[in-house]
């Protein structure tokens, strides 16, 4: 994990969830699948005037209600206190109640009216022989509110259809207007300002679009009884506004490193006009090479700070005004100059950098090999070797140099075997595969991966042979996840793209998608070889990428050629 020292933002925990739940509850009708909402109090303490599911706060009575429940054999004690507490809520705020006979009919609406909702819940079910139907109910998703909140929940989203002959009436109190509304419709009404939801809402209603039934949410959520999904999303500014994201999506990641308690201070615009911080010691400033390999353009990086000089890692192209940039950034004190591979999006900024300085820095790196493409061409000053570590302290030894016996790599996070000073190792991992000359940096006090071109945020690396090699990617990876494990590295810094990674184990989980998406790929591959033997490269690329923009097919044919080398030498 980072070192608390090199945080942007001071440490501010987040406020603690109270455990509550929500229920959807569902028909079917001629137009479509509806779902009841209503509309929260205006002065509610949270989220006033939102239209909402029926749900709220776990009370200790739900615990004591498990006998008077009709449960699954797989349901957990949490998840059966969770279900009465949304049976006891949808029954409080909408006299809509999950319920059934003996006879497995459902309760009545006489029944329910007789009741006080304000009452003693169990005892008046319990008084007409009712049994609480949480076996009907199934758990869709999990919410768990933003850390910047000062008011969170940790909330199941809980899905059942609707009782027989119950009507939902408002308590006037709390909820106001109930409504069934297809969750198209309540989007679209959103969207034109007349119908307010939050964001947990709006996304529970866009995954419900893909679901025609009833019956085939159920079933979807019959299938486990963990969540489709669970999420404690992270805001960040765009253009000036909020924007939420979920931990699937792109800049998830970096607002995790930059902002890990929930601070909504980080812009996500991508520019080129200024280095954007990402640690104290760690900036980032992206090349205008905007397209459609370089994504959002080249990500250039500066490892330091004022005291202890910068590292600069793959300077890009050699754009005049972007070197500029990078040079002021680091107060000129460049002590170094890092290229992860000698592509041209990466490498040729390095010697113009290199003049801007007045202390000259080595240019560090691998040399191209003899498969390189013309443009590719690379030699450093110095070649970096596999596992050397780089060094910038007041009182550091000299960068090249081995670690002293005893010294705690990844250990401490202060990382002071090298002085009382705060000082940045760079260590060097050799993981050829997308360049032959490819190598990643790890920052060891912070648990950062600089992954070069091997790994990226938003889209999978190309592999171009006869440079580059399948084998060796997918070898490099493995080498990488082992990286991940052993130095405690939490964040991957790619590139091309935002941060990956997350305080837990985001970042190993990125790289085992990724070598898994390769896989994937090169079972079609062999699928489309089998098929047709004799085809040539064309052929089977149409059948291998028919789910990409023909657009990217002539980039997608490169690593075609890897994957089919390497199905090749594998067969006997």
């Amino acid at each position: 994990m980072p070192r608390p020292s090199q945080l942007l933002h001071p440490p501010r925990p987040p406020a603690p969830t109270r455990d509550a739940a929500t229920v959807l509850l569902l028909r079917d009708t001629p137009d479509g699948l509806e779902v009841l909402m209503t509309r929260r109090s205006s002065k509610a303490s949270f989220v006033p005037g939102a239209y909402v599911f029926p749900g709220g706060g776990i009370d200790a009575a739900d615990g004591c209600c498990h006998a008077l429940t009709q449960r699954r054999a797989t349901q957990s004690a949490q998840a059966l206190t969770e279900a009465i507490a949304g049976i006891r809520e949808s029954f409080e705020e909408l006299g809509v109640l999950l319920a059934r006979h003996l006879d497995g009919s459902w309760a009545t609406q006489a029944e329910i009216d007789a009741m006080d909702r304000q009452g003693d819940f169990g005892a008046q079910c319990t008084a007409r022989g009712l049994t609480l139907a949480a076996s009907d109910i199934h758990v869709l998703a999990r919410w768990i509110t933003d850390r910047d909140s000062p008011k969170r929940f940790d909330v199941p989203f809980l899905v059942a259809r609707m009782p027989e002959g119950q009507e939902p009436v408002a308590d006037e109190a709390e909820q106001f207007e109930p409504v069934w509304v297809r969750p198209g419709d309540a989007l679209a009404r959103h969207q034109a300002g007349s119908f307010f939801m939050i964001y947990p809402t709006i996304i529970t209603l866009e995954r419900l679009q893909d679901l025609a039934t009833v019956d085939a949410v159920l079933q979807a959520c019959a299938v486990s009884e963990e969540p489709l999904w669970t999420s404690c999303p992270r805001t960040g500014l765009l253009a000036g506004r909020e924007q939420r994201h979920m931990e699937h999506e792109s800049a998830y990641g970096e607002l995790a490193l930059v902002c890990p308690d929930g601070q909504i201070a980080h812009p996500l615009d991508w520019q080129s006009e200024q280095a954007v911080p990402l640690l104290k010691n760690v900036l980032r400033l992206t090349a205008p090479n905007p397209g459609a390999m370089t994504g959002p353009g080249t990500n250039s990086y500066l490892v330091g700070d004022p005291d202890t000089g910068f590292i600069a890692i793959d300077p890009g192209p050699a754009d005049t005004a972007h070197l500029d940039k990078l040079w002021r950034a680091a107060g000129g004190d460049i002590r170094m100059i890092v290229c992860t591979h000698s592509h041209p999006d990466h490498s040729p900024g390095a010697r113009p950098l290199q003049a801007m300085c007045h202390t000259v820095p080595p240019i560090l790196g691998l040399p191209s090999k003899e498969t390189a493409r013309a443009n590719s061409i690379f030699m450093p000053d110095r070649a970096l070797q596999n596992g050397e570590v780089l060094v910038l302290g007041t009182n550091t030894f000299a960068a090249g140099a081995p670690l002293p016996q005893g010294a705690p790599v990844g250990g401490p996070p202060s990382g002071r075997w090298m002085s009382d000073n705060t000082t940045h190792t760079l260590q060097v991992i050799y993981t050829p595969g997308h360049a032959a000359n490819h190598l990643c940096l790890m920052l060891l006090e912070d648990g950062l991966l600089f992954s070069g071109d091997h790994i990226l945020n938003g889209s999978t690396t190309v592999i171009d042979p006869p440079d580059g090699d399948m084998d060796d990617y997918l070898d490099s990876l493995d080498l990488l996840q082992t990286a991940c494990t052993e130095h405690q590295l939490k964040y991957i810094l790619p590139a091309h793209g935002y941060v990956l990674g997350g305080p837990d184990d985001e970042a190993r989980a990125a790289i085992a998608r990724l070598k898994a998406h390769r896989l994937q790929r090169e079972a079609k591959v062999m699928a489309a070889m089998q098929a047709h033997p004799d085809g040539t490269l064309d052929d089977w690329l149409s059948l291998v990428y028919a789910d990409v923009p023909q657009r990217m097919w002539p980039v997608a044919r490169r690593s075609l050629m890897a994957h089919v080398a390497r199905i090749t030498s594998l067969m006997p």
